[in-house]
């Protein structure tokens, strides 16, 4: 490779589990398992490839506690039978990163590090364990304390601005606040996302990405609810805040299990799949805020990745903006005026479909592929907001 040149980056193919219901049909299933499955997958969907030509595994996982320690990158890689010659790594950006671990992978095949990264992330919140914490000396008379680690702050530093580390609900109440975003139109959001997610599954739009975990019966994304409706949504309780609250369980994520990954390439490595590309990367961006404003953290990072790629709003077809929160996300189209709404998450989005933490960035970024594919050509975006003050966006086209 020429000396300042990068190389053009595609998504050969991308897939991902259902997801799965904190105590669902998932449950059982190690972590590492549902990451092996997804690598296994991948790669067998290209019969041409040769695993051995693939350079590396990169995956996403927010916990990394339990099951999922101990590099689950290169755990998977060897769970799923490719060759002890391909090595493996884990990236940790919270929410965003299984979208961490394709940007990761996007930059080393642009650079000419590599040639073929399979990049995706992994989350079983059933699974996560409790941690405790070590005593200070020895013979402690207080019981010790417990932590779960599924979701949020724990072992918090004294240092840290208390307003910093306020819980994620609160930080979606913040942002209700701060855009007059209320209740009613919360519930509205939530319940328009499962019925594009239910819309969606009927119409067969998840079959070119939707792989089933073997000896689970999980025919579709568990979490979605076909039933709902404004009132069943409004009869339900402030999750966070108990005075004047508007975020609740029905109009934010639920905790969720599953996988995602992606088959990245150059134009040899493409050769080497025998396959025709989905879509092709074009930028990125990572953008970072207060930590209580976390949900904000799209609008910079999807303008700026926007802007890296020379691309305007007017040029997109498709947008996936995870729902951390349905509070999030309209504060986020708040601030993103020239974004039409129509366009973002045509298929429904997290607060239907799941939110696995370290699996969702993969998972949307699969989705702009597969939906850019299908149009034929196009630009689309996948973007999270990050606890801690973060977005991070990719631009893919077609």
């Amino acid at each position: 490779m020429v000396a300042g040149t990068l190389r053009e980056v595609w998504v050969v193919d991308a897939i991902r589990t259902p997801c799965g219901r904190y105590g669902g049909a998932l449950s059982g299933v190690r972590p590492d398992d549902l990451a092996a499955h997804v690598v296994r997958a991948l790669v067998g969907r290209s019969p041409a490839l040769d695993p051995a030509r693939v350079d590396e595994v990169v995956l996403g996982t927010a916990n990394g506690a339990g099951e999922d320690n101990r590099n689950v990158g290169r755990m998977a890689a060897l769970l799923a039978g490719l060759p002890v010659s391909v090595p493996g790594s884990t990236v940790n950006r919270l929410c965003a990163s299984g979208l961490e671990a394709v940007v990761q992978a996007y930059r080393a095949v642009a650079v000419g590090d590599a040639s073929l990264v399979v990049a995706g992330g992994v989350e079983s919140m059933s699974r996560a364990p409790f941690t405790m914490e070590k005593p200070d000396r020895a013979f402690p008379a207080a019981p010790p304390r417990i932590h779960s680690t599924a979701l949020g702050w724990r072992q918090v530093n004294a240092a840290m601005d208390p307003a910093w580390t306020v819980s994620l609900g609160e930080g979606a109440e913040l942002l209700a606040d701060r855009h007059g975003i209320d209740r009613a139109a919360q519930d509205r959001f939530a319940l328009e996302s499962h019925r594009r997610a239910a819309a969606a599954w009927r119409a067969g739009a998840h079959e070119a990405e939707v792989v089933a975990v073997p000896g689970v019966e999980l025919e579709r994304d568990e979490p979605i609810r076909d039933d709902g409706d404004t009132a069943s949504l409004a009869r339900l309780r402030p999750a966070f805040r108990e005075e004047g609250g508007t975020v609740t369980a029905g109009n934010s994520s639920p905790l969720s299990d599953g996988a995602a990954a992606l088959l990245l390439a150059d134009e040899a490595g493409v050769a080497a799949t025998g396959r025709e590309p989905l879509a092709r990367v074009t930028a990125s961006a990572v953008t970072a805020l207060e930590p209580q404003y976390f949900g904000l953290g799209p609008v910079r990072a999807v303008r700026r990745a926007l802007e890296r790629a020379g691309r305007g709003f007017d040029a997109l077809g498709v947008v996936e903006l995870n729902e951390a929160f349905a509070a999030q996300v309209l504060g986020c189209l708040a601030e993103l005026p020239e974004l039409d709404p129509a366009l973002v998450n045509p298929r429904g989005g997290a607060i239907a479909v799941g939110h696995p933490l370290g699996a969702s960035g993969a998972r949307l970024a699969g989705a702009v592929a597969h939906q850019l594919a299908a149009a034929g050509s196009g630009v689309g975006v996948a973007s999270l907001c990050v606890g801690v003050g973060q977005g991070q966006a990719l631009v893919l086209e077609r």
